[in-house]
């Protein structure tokens, strides 16, 4: 028993660090992705740190139920790898521990963790998203910072055009400025021109990014007064100034927050709201269906067939009563004329009948989406947890039976192992939204690929198997060549008996 105690401590000891540091080096990679992905709309736009922190926090928060499957396989690759190149594997089962046993108390901190995704995916991640949602919003709708270029036309302001000749880099002192202001007049039908040159000054926006604050130094004002009629004269007022300070509303330059309520799809429910919008979904996707396509079916296409649609139980007159049944063949016998206007009509009615569904099928169809969305986010909360199991089961088989340690043949395999699943993961997901597979199956796909490989690889690390040992591939190489002379003469014998 003492002995089983001090395994523990010792296996425990030796995977908890490889976990931590592989669960951090997967978050950074992560993390590293999304930032490269929105580098576009983050820079240039003025945004404080601590804002472009916040975004970063939560994107990582949404990110850790993925970083958990590869760090345990990484972890359980390295663990017992690890182990195995030291012949500590070996010294414990030539003890008598069994691998299973000594796999017990990892599978113990796996469940755990399995357990902590589950939380995470369920309760963290869909208030990460809700908020990284909000702030993506805002971020998009705020401006660029306002950068001039020399002698180019800086058009960054709502009807605001201005051109600078040179910029002082260090002091920021423009030179030979010239400003066009086309702000309408609401009182105006064309509304007022006016523009100002001068010979230097500074423009720049308030600390609270509300104002454009502009000081000018030896210029002129040109104000044209466009009046409410084109034929009445228009006035043209000019001034002189040495110094004019004005204040100028920017909007879309400061960051406002949006209430992160406002935004919500699937990725921002846990599965209690799910269950009830998935419920509530499928009743409005029946019912949507069935105001669609049944007066479709009912007034168009089998509107003459009795024995296919028959009236609602509150109408005076039965359809044999009102539309006698008319079959294809009986126009065969009919004038050409009213041949051509049978024609006519059967093209008015599916014209008709195209025109009444086009509408009501849209919001059929965005239903739809909405209940596949639903129910690939409800599946996916259960199957990340279960998906850390099935990678520490592929992981400490695999690290037993090819005995390799540090950073080289772990990283491969696990990134390899890794890659597969999130390829099947995405293809699943796909045809599931698409309606081609249950959400069921797109998104457990995964699982039960892997699920086969993680038991083949137990069963063959628990029976010390060679799987990954080249010496057994040459073995087994060299037993194939010894087979293939007494092939080859068997084929042969096997001709000569056919001659």
């Amino acid at each position: 028993m003492k002995l089983i105690k001090t395994v523990d401590k010792l296996i425990l000891k030796s995977y908890l660090g490889p976990m931590l540091a592989s669960f951090f080096i997967v978050m950074f990679v992560l993390m590293m992705n999304f930032v490269w992905r929105f580098i576009d709309e983050l820079v240039g736009k003025g945004l404080s740190f601590w804002v472009v922190l916040e975004l970063l926090w939560y994107a990582i928060t949404n990110m850790i139920s993925m970083g958990f499957p590869l760090a345990t396989l990484f972890a359980a690759i390295m663990t017992m790898g690890n182990l195995g190149e030291n012949y500590e594997l070996l010294a414990l089962k030539s003890a008598g521990v069994s691998l299973p046993r000594i796999m017990l108390s990892l599978f113990v901190v796996t469940m755990g963790m399995a357990t902590a995704s589950f939380f995470v995916t369920n309760n963290l991640a869909p208030y990460s998203n809700r908020k990284m949602m909000a702030i993506m919003y805002d971020v998009s709708q705020q401006k660029q910072e306002i950068e001039f270029q020399n002698g180019l036309f800086f058009n960054g302001i709502d009807n605001v055009s201005i051109r600078v000749e040179r910029q002082d880099p260090e002091s920021g002192l423009l030179t030979d400025l010239i400003i066009y202001n086309t702000a309408t007049d609401a009182e105006q039908r064309g509304g007022n021109m006016n523009v100002t040159v001068a010979d230097s000054g500074y423009i720049r926006l308030s600390d609270d990014r509300r104002f454009l604050v502009t000081t000018l130094y030896g210029g002129e004002n040109y104000s044209l007064t466009r009046d409410r009629d084109w034929y009445d004269d228009n006035t043209l007022d000019r001034t002189s100034f040495d110094v004019q300070h004005s204040l100028q509303k920017t909007p879309g330059y400061d960051f406002e927050r949006t209430d992160e309520n406002l935004f919500g799809n699937a990725t921002t429910k846990n599965v209690n709201q799910l269950g009830a919008d998935i419920d509530s979904l499928d009743r409005q996707v029946n019912a949507s269906t069935a105001q669609t396509y049944g007066p479709l079916l009912r007034d168009f296409i089998f509107s003459r067939d009795t024995m296919v649609v028959t009236h609602s139980p509150g109408a005076t007159r039965s359809l044999a009563e009102r539309r006698p049944t008319l079959l294809f063949d009986s126009i065969e016998g009919l004038p050409l004329a009213e041949k051509a206007r049978i024609y006519a009509s059967a093209r008015r009615t599916a014209g008709s009948s195209r025109n009444a569904i086009s509408f009501d099928e849209s919001q059929t169809k965005s239903d739809l989406n909405d209940l596949y969305r639903s129910q690939i986010e409800w599946n996916k909360k259960w199957s990340l947890p279960v998906a850390v199991i099935i990678f520490f089961l592929i992981g400490a088989p695999l690290g037993a039976i090819i005995r390799k340690g540090g950073l080289g043949m772990p990283v491969i395999i696990s990134v390899g192992f890794f890659v597969m699943y999130y390829i099947i993961s995405i293809t699943g997901e796909k045809l599931a939204r698409e309606g081609s597979w249950s959400a069921v199956a797109g998104v457990w796909l995964p699982t039960l690929v892997l699920f086969p490989i993680a038991v083949y690889l137990t069963y063959k690390a628990t029976n010390d198997s060679g799987l990954l040992n080249t010496e057994w591939y040459i073995i087994q190489y060299g037993k194939l060549k010894k087979k293939l002379p007494i092939l080859n003469k068997l084929k042969r014998n096997g001709r000569k008996s056919i001659k």
